[in-house]
């Protein structure tokens, strides 16, 4: 299995999705189409981690409009796909979603509630990640996956291969510190979560984070 992952910053990498692929003796690409322009095609991919990063999916970027057309593609193929932050905006948009600022910042550690469960092993509620100030709709045909205090679309299930989510489970500890120290402005005085980065360091990463974000990509590669 070739796993190909976009990733669009350089302080927002896989953390354990690549731990993931090494159990399952994947090939792992790791692509940067934000500085390089360039993508895989659909051919060489079986499965398609988006992650995170700093622009929006209404930025006119033609790397953005070629990301958006990979995954309609793959998806015609019921290839695998994974989402974070950004990521999930992008698959959200190229399923006729829409990205809008949210009412609230969210940055830094605060509860995720589980809203479906067809996909097993996942709490009722978990400590995520979060650093955005935009948000997506459910694309047509998704199911609301997780919710948060402060924002209800925060994650999605699409069919039984596609999952979005707005927060991070994915950093283990050494990329939280990367996240956080690298982009250290950002939870700013208009964050509604109140934490700076020192704190949100300190927080820590819950171990059971890895245990699912293992069980996501089990169930989209099932």
């Amino acid at each position: 299995m070739r796993i190909n992952v976009l990733q669009h910053t350089p302080n927002e990498g896989p953390g354990s999705i690549e731990k993931w692929a090494n159990e399952h003796n994947a090939e792992f690409y790791v692509y940067h189409p934000a500085t390089f322009g360039k993508l895989p095609t659909a051919e060489e991919t079986d499965m398609l981690v988006i992650l995170g990063g700093p622009m929006s999916p209404n930025d006119d970027f033609p790397w953005i409009h070629q990301e958006r057309e990979l995954i309609k593609e793959l998806a015609k193929e019921h290839k695998p796909m994974f989402g974070a932050c950004f990521g999930a905006q992008q698959i959200s948009m190229a399923f006729g979603g829409t990205i809008s600022d949210a009412q609230y910042k969210e940055v830094g550690w605060a509860p995720v509630y589980l809203k479906n469960h067809e996909i097993p092993g996942i709490p009722d509620k978990l400590e995520a990640l979060h650093w955005h100030q935009q948000m997506f709709s459910i694309p047509e045909g998704g199911k609301l996956l997780f919710s948060s205090d402060l924002l209800e679309n925060q994650g999605f299930l699409l069919g039984n291969n596609i999952v979005g989510l707005q927060f991070h489970f994915e950093p283990m500890e050494d990329n939280l510190r990367e996240i956080a120290i690298n982009d250290s402005s950002y939870p700013d005085d208009k964050n509604t979560l109140k934490q700076n980065a020192s704190e949100i360091i300190a927080h820590g990463v819950p171990a059971e984070n890895k245990d699912v974000m293992f069980a996501i990509l089990d169930y989209i590669n099932k």
